[in-house]
């Protein structure tokens, strides 16, 4: 059983690292992704929540809210009362989070200088609440060969939290090259967001 393949979560961050990019439109249960070796954000992202669960930790997704970018799925978990995440990203920059935030939203605006599209605009505006995957239980999502689009579905329902205004996100510097080539190492161009200039 793929749960028990891991030890902590930065294992999880490691095997998801190592797997390619999966820019196909279709949503896998963490068992495909575990026996097809590949992955897009929100595949990753429930991967990685099945496997905090065989850690102990409960199952649970924070969607970060993107503008001229696409949307980013962290599974999220807590240790000692602080938060960390880990994901699945074609940009290297939106990954693993140590558990040290004391909140959420703190959480949340640790992507935000490192949450950017193919043009070096800075995109994340807002975070939901945690998405509890154990109400999907019935539907065996950690298993089934059934797509999960579904569960996609459920962030719909949820309350978001702004990370900023808009005079704050009119008066946005544009991403230094460095860092902009730096998220980008190693992407899947196939799977890479279109912004509109």
């Amino acid at each position: 059983m793929f749960l028990n393949e891991f030890r902590s979560p930065w294992e999880i961050q490691l095997f998801l690292n190592s797997i390619p990019y999966n820019s196909v439109v279709e949503c896998k249960s963490p068992k495909r992704v575990f026996s097809g070796r590949n992955a897009h954000c929100f595949e990753g992202a429930l991967f990685a929540a099945a496997c905090l669960r065989g850690l102990g930790h409960p199952p649970l997704l924070v969607d970060l809210k993107a503008w001229n970018d696409d949307d980013h799925v962290i599974a999220v978990f807590r240790e000692r009362n602080y938060w960390g995440a880990v994901a699945k990203s074609n940009f290297t920059t939106l990954r693993f989070r140590e558990p040290v935030y004391r909140s959420l939203r703190e959480l949340a605006m640790s992507y935000f200088d490192f949450y950017f599209n193919t043009i070096g605009q800075k995109t994340l505006r807002a975070y939901s609440r945690p998405l509890r995957l154990v109400r999907f239980d019935g539907r065996n999502w950690m298993e089934t060969d059934e797509d999960l689009e579904y569960i996609g579905d459920a962030f719909e329902k949820l309350t978001y939290f702004p990370l900023l205004d808009e005079d704050q996100a009119a008066a946005l510097s544009p991403v230094a090259k460095d860092l902009l080539e730096a998220g980008l190492i190693g992407s899947n161009p196939a799977g890479l967001y279109v912004p509109e200039e």
